[in-house]
């Protein structure tokens, strides 16, 4: 029997914001764990000793303060709660904990209570929901470090793919057709920049995140998400280095921007796209 919404909305929310809580912990660890892998192959490559470090995954260890490192008892661990009853400080030594933790939570609450709203709970919604979060890992994974995992980029390009399948075996064609193109588009835009500069203006992660925007949305809305996130990050890249004088010159990820395009096309395609088409002429 279905929820009423009085009752499916906030279980909904809530279950976002466990969610969000659940990526900041890929947030925090997924490229520690690259970092670790790529320093044994280095290792084995050189023909040099292992090394042996405790286990570290999503899992294992449990929560700590970055500073201290002091486990992170359970009822601080509570999405938003938990940070706000400590005033964004470690229980243990007092050391300022990041506010990414609630805001990340925030993100994956709205995000889960915007695709129930406009999906429902069903399977369909499931995966936009998925796709959602992914993004969201993504773009501060990138923010923070740079990166763009094949971990998270491919999964989510393979995701995109079967969502079609399942639920609009129509699009299939556009959505292959998307995520050739949406990678070949950003491909080429690398080696124009490169030839012209000498200098590389983004990295081979952006590029497989577009091909998976791509393979959910087909190759139609390309152009709409380059102008959203060329737009979306000209105007804030300008801002946040008027703002802040010592960024300026400094490289910019490209992920945020295109996972803020993937969000909007994903959640409001449809309607934005009939603008897009109507704006120029179609």
């Amino acid at each position: 029997m279905d929820l009423p919404p009085t009752l499916l909305y906030p279980l909904t929310t809530f279950i976002g914001l466990c969610l969000g809580s659940f990526l900041n912990v890929v947030i925090a660890r997924l490229p520690v764990m690259l970092m670790r892998g790529w320093r044994a192959e280095a290792r084995e490559a050189l023909e040099l000793p292992e090394e042996h470090n405790e286990p570290f995954n999503l899992l294992t260890p449990r929560s700590m303060c970055p500073a201290c490192e002091a486990p992170i008892a359970w009822h601080d661990n509570i999405p938003v709660i938990g940070w706000l009853k400590r005033h964004g400080r470690c229980a243990n030594c007092n050391a300022r904990i990041s506010p990414q933790y609630p805001l990340v939570e925030l993100a994956g609450g709205a995000l889960a209570l915007a695709v129930v709203a406009l999906f429902g709970a069903t399977w369909q919604g499931l995966f936009v929901l998925g796709a959602c979060l992914a993004l969201l890992a993504m773009a501060v994974v990138d923010l923070r470090t740079q990166l763009l995992p094949d971990s998270l980029t491919l999964p989510l390009l393979w995701a995109g793919l079967l969502y079609q399948l399942l639920f609009q075996p129509l699009m299939l064609p556009s959505a292959v057709i998307g995520a050739m193109a949406g990678y070949l588009v950003l491909w080429g835009f690398y080696w124009a920049f490169k030839l012209i500069t000498g200098k590389e203006g983004m990295g081979y992660g952006d590029f497989k995140l577009l091909a998976a925007l791509g393979a959910w949305m087909g190759w139609q809305t390309l152009p709409l998400l380059l102008i959203l996130s060329a737009g979306v990050g000209a105007v804030l890249g300008i801002l946040i280095q008027l703002a802040v004088p010592r960024l300026r010159g400094a490289p910019m990820p490209f992920g945020p921007y295109l996972a803020l395009a993937g969000w909007i096309t994903l959640l409001a395609g449809e309607p934005l796209m009939g603008h897009y088409l109507a704006l120029v002429g179609f």
